[in-house]
């Protein structure tokens, strides 16, 4: 685990459940993140664009996990809470999006704001657990999912060996299912397919560095991609910008990592 400052204005923290973001935001093109989102401006507003529907200007929105969007804002920075929706109850999820929706913008983006002033202010972000996150972020621990306990073992692979070139065949054989039945348990216990989450959590571990003076070809091969092209449109297509954009707009941003699977 990393990080102990207390006070950076841009700064991420990431753990293996959880992402708090607060940083450029920068100009994305369509992107489509695995994770079920909040966002709120810094300050201003935010112009949404969601797939299928019409612009809207917002100071704050809910997004759930992949779905295809673009954002922009009147200022530079946003903010973003990110939650792997398989770690949390489907329930509790599809609630926390209802409120969401049901609570005036300006509220919800006063209570992202509010957070951000809180973490901002924490020492040892790293050694939050995501229970205290979530009261910080959300006002009270999101209630787990209970997930058939070899989905929970092939996720928790996919999240710590990004790296490896972890096939169905493969993640069936570890937990010794068939393919075909392993790919229909894992969606049935995640709610989505092997292959988006997989892709997934690889673009994701990308967070990690966003801020390093790191070659990114040899990055590309570390966490996954066979090479830089792949690397690149994977990266383009959850995040809406090509990866030197990200690391060029991450130069000042702090990262806390919470993560036990890279301490």
């Amino acid at each position: 685990m990393d990080g102990a400052g207390a006070c950076s204005e841009r700064f991420m923290l990431v753990g293996p459940d959880r992402v708090f973001y607060a940083g450029l935001l920068g100009r994305p093109r369509r992107r489509t993140l695995g994770s079920f989102v909040l966002f709120a401006s810094m300050e201003g507003r935010l112009c949404l664009t969601v797939s299928g529907q019409p612009s809207r200007w917002v100071e704050a929105a809910v997004l759930p996990a992949y779905a295809e969007h673009t954002i922009e804002s009147e200022h530079p920075h946003a903010i973003g809470i990110l939650i792997e929706p398989e770690t949390v109850d489907a329930a509790a999820l599809a609630q926390l999006q209802a409120e969401a929706l049901a609570t005036d913008e300006a509220r919800l983006a006063g209570r992202i704001r509010d957070a951000y002033a809180t973490l901002r202010a924490t020492p040892l972000k790293h050694e939050m657990t995501t229970e205290a996150f979530d009261r910080v972020a959300l006002g009270a621990p999101l209630a787990r999912r209970d997930i058939d306990p070899r989905i929970a073992r092939v996720v928790a692979m996919l999240h710590a060996r990004p790296g490896d070139a972890l096939t169905a065949s493969d993640c069936a054989g570890e937990v010794n299912l068939s393919v075909s039945r392993f790919l229909h348990l894992f969606k049935q216990e995640t709610g989505f397919a092997f292959r988006a989450v997989r892709a997934w959590k690889r673009a994701r571990h990308l967070l990690n560095y966003a801020n390093a003076t790191i070659n990114m070809a040899h990055l590309a091969l570390d966490i996954g991609y066979p090479d830089s092209t792949h690397f690149s449109h994977s990266i383009r297509r959850f995040y809406g910008l090509q990866p030197r954009a990200i690391f060029s707009g991450s130069r000042r941003l702090e990262i806390f990592r919470n993560d036990p699977a890279e301490a």
